[in-house]
């Protein structure tokens, strides 16, 4: 199946389990993913670019935007032992892989995926972390990013891949028109590593 229905909340596909092993940040990690979320099997190419441009996190509040089998998130959580961790995703499946995984790497203490209608509204996050879903479109995702940037903890900043090709650098601009200075931290293999803060 291709990745073109990660997004939906109940994917039809017959859910099969496969197993996806990544470094990052120094750290080892043996995931599972599955049929009907995205990157189905693998660490897609954005991610490991996101990984590969930035230093992890060093603690505090962290949300995973669109958290799939919950790479980012638990990479998050593994390597900054005084990290808390919500991840969420409008995709099921993905949630309940994302938890699974927590359970694997022991950091359910600190890590916790859901659907948005299971997070928090008054929660607020030191940084977010996010390969956002660009393919849902761009109202879509604009409409997504103005509704959790906003809880970001004053001073707090958002880390984001995106594809050059799918717009990054547009994303970049309407980023900072919408009162989030946006700065690009790195590019790489067609994509774009965006910081964005919160004044």
């Amino acid at each position: 199946m291709s990745d073109e229905h990660y997004f939906s909340a109940d994917p039809s596909v017959a859910f099969q389990r496969a197993p996806v092993h990544a470094e990052v940040w120094g750290v080892e990690l043996d995931l599972v993913s599955g049929s009907g979320v995205f990157a189905q099997g693998r660490l897609d190419i954005g991610t490991s670019i996101l990984f590969r441009e930035t230093e992890p996190p060093t603690g505090g509040r962290i949300l995973d935007l669109g958290c799939g089998y919950g790479v980012i998130g638990l990479a998050c959580a593994v390597a900054a032992a005084e990290a808390v961790v919500t991840a969420v995703d409008v995709n099921q499946r993905a949630v309940l892989l994302a938890n699974e995984n927590a359970a694997t790497l022991g950091v359910t203490d600190r890590f916790t995926a859901a659907t948005p209608e299971g997070i928090d509204p008054a929660a607020t996050y030191d940084e977010i972390w996010s390969n956002p879903p660009i393919r849902i479109g761009k109202a879509a995702l604009h409409e997504l990013l103005l509704t959790w940037l906003p809880r970001l903890a004053p001073g707090g900043r958002a880390v984001m891949v995106v594809g050059k090709n799918l717009g990054a650098d547009s994303l970049q601009r309407w980023l900072g028109e919408q009162g989030f200075p946006t700065e690009r931290l790195a590019s790489a293999k067609g994509f774009r590593v965006l910081e964005s803060r919160r004044g």
